[in-house]
């Protein structure tokens, strides 16, 4: 009795545990509908689906069409299901469904969508912090910019403020979107990325520069929206409110070539005009690109915010003709060569500027808050170079730390990096490699010696003039050979 009472406590945990694991893989398959291998059309829209081997779901309209295909008779699909096919219809070969590609996954497959009286809002408006508490974020991990950073912050507040408003007095608020300009290595791809990790956002990168007319070798337009589905899990309410950030966008320019076709630059503005304003967009889900393969789901893209940026390098000329057409002679005259050295001269642009760079009015009217980063001066890269959380230095610091090795910079030393940084003009990505060169030595000869406490970067190091201090444990100082 006492070995038949335990074995029967002992199964039930096994029991347990594999309805537990069956119970769980239920679930996770239950969160997604089925797609027709045939047609593409979700089960919601086709209806109960058929599954057959090889993890294969086919809607009933399909079948059907099969079965009509196979047999001129008129036999119907309900006629013909639980009965031998061979019985009925001799030499006819089925398909070997072993042949078949493509098994539906997860990330080819939508989310179902839940009853609204039980599902709660994608993105909690309650939850969106203040202008000045998403400003006050975005200094933690990005130096100056602060006008940049400003516009960006009330921008993006009443943006999730104007999605949960109601229609009241016929006053129906606007999207606005955002066109960045600034130089490379200022922070523009880095500041997009914050905002959207301190909101709690779906976010999705992409590059114009691949993005072609229909039809043409490149992404489609609508590609820019199935990366935001991707980012936001396939669920397609959350993907409405979420952010799409447009680099390179001064790449689909007008070309100024007008003998060949502008497939990746005119044209692209044009096909984003609906894109930025409102629409509905059939995108493809899991895929980059539309094919009889890949299902397809619509999202309306009215409450998405979109931001382009880019450098637009050779809007600096447009703006310094448009500025020295005021220079005359005289006291108090303007000067031709005033604006020359002048970094900060994208603050001054204004939208006839970017128009004659070669963006279109239509596009640049659905993009209407207009802002630019400012150069990066020597005095901001050393701040870069330690103040914010991830800090360059503090990287190198806890790298060193790992060898039970202090790392310390002197002043000069900052300074001295963010010069050579500077001369690159590349902007803060400069400051990495400037680093690099100089660590390099010192992460190789550390770890070979156990008695090494700490090390000092000197300026005469970083300009090659000297060697950092290697101060031992217990000892006096001396310097790396």
């Amino acid at each position: 009795m006492n070995d038949f009472r335990e074995i029967t406590e002992d199964e039930p945990k096994k029991d347990t545990k594999d309805e537990i694991k069956k119970v769980e893989n239920r679930e996770n398959e239950n969160e997604y509908e089925d797609i027709c291998y045939i047609c593409r059309r979700p089960e919601h829209v086709a209806g109960k689906m058929i599954r057959i081997p090889n993890n294969i779901s086919i809607c009933r309209d399909c079948m059907q069409k099969t079965f009509d295909s196979m047999n001129g008779t008129g036999f119907s699909m309900e006629d013909m299901m639980g009965i031998p096919i061979g019985n009925k219809m001799p030499n006819i070969s089925m398909i070997n469904l072993s042949d078949l590609q493509g098994m539906v996954t997860n990330s080819h497959r939508l989310k179902k969508k839940k009853k609204k009286e039980q599902k709660a809002p994608a993105i909690d408006p309650k939850k969106i912090p203040a202008p000045h508490k998403i400003k006050a974020a975005l200094d933690e991990y990005i130096v100056g910019q602060e006008q940049a950073k400003k516009v960006m912050s009330v921008a993006v507040y009443n943006h999730y403020k104007r999605i949960t408003a109601r229609v009241q007095d016929d006053v129906e608020i606007e999207k606005s979107n955002m066109l960045m300009i600034g130089p490379t290595g200022c922070g523009k791809t880095y500041m997009v990325k914050t905002l959207a990790r301190i909101l709690d956002v779906p976010l999705a990168i992409t590059d114009a520069t691949s993005l072609t007319e229909a039809g043409y070798i490149g992404d489609d337009i609508e590609s820019v929206v199935s990366k935001l589905l991707s980012a936001a899990g396939n669920d397609v309410e959350r993907a409405e409110q979420g952010i799409i950030f447009i680099d390179e966008i001064d790449k689909i320019a007008k070309k100024r070539n007008a003998n060949q076709r502008d497939v990746s630059g005119e044209s692209v503005q044009q096909g984003m005009l609906k894109l930025l304003e409102g629409a509905q967009i059939e995108v493809p889900v899991g895929a980059s690109s539309k094919n009889a393969m890949v299902p397809m789901t619509m999202v309306n893209t009215k409450n998405i915010l979109f931001i382009c940026g880019g450098a637009f390098p050779e809007l600096t000329d447009i703006i310094k003709e448009r500025l020295n057409q005021r220079s005359s002679i005289g006291f108090g005259a303007v000067l031709k060569d005033e604006f020359e050295k002048d970094e900060n001269i994208l603050a001054n642009v204004t939208v006839e500027d970017v128009r004659k760079f070669g963006m279109i009015p239509e596009f640049l009217g659905r993009l209407p808050i207009l802002f630019t980063l400012e150069a990066l001066t020597v005095d901001t890269l050393v701040r870069i170079l330690k103040e914010p959380k991830n800090a360059i230095v503090k990287q190198y610091k806890k790298l060193l730390l790992m060898d039970e090795v202090n790392l310390e910079f002197e002043d000069g030393a900052l300074y001295a990096i963010a010069e050579r940084a500077r001369e690159k003009k590349v902007g803060a990505r400069a400051l990495r490699a400037v680093i690099e060169e100089f660590m390099l030595d010192i992460m190789y000869e550390i770890p070979k010696d156990d008695n090494i406490g700490s090390v000092t970067i000197t300026k005469d190091y970083v300009e090659h003039k000297g060697g950092p201090q290697i101060f031992m444990r217990g000892a006096v100082c001396g310097y790396l050979p």
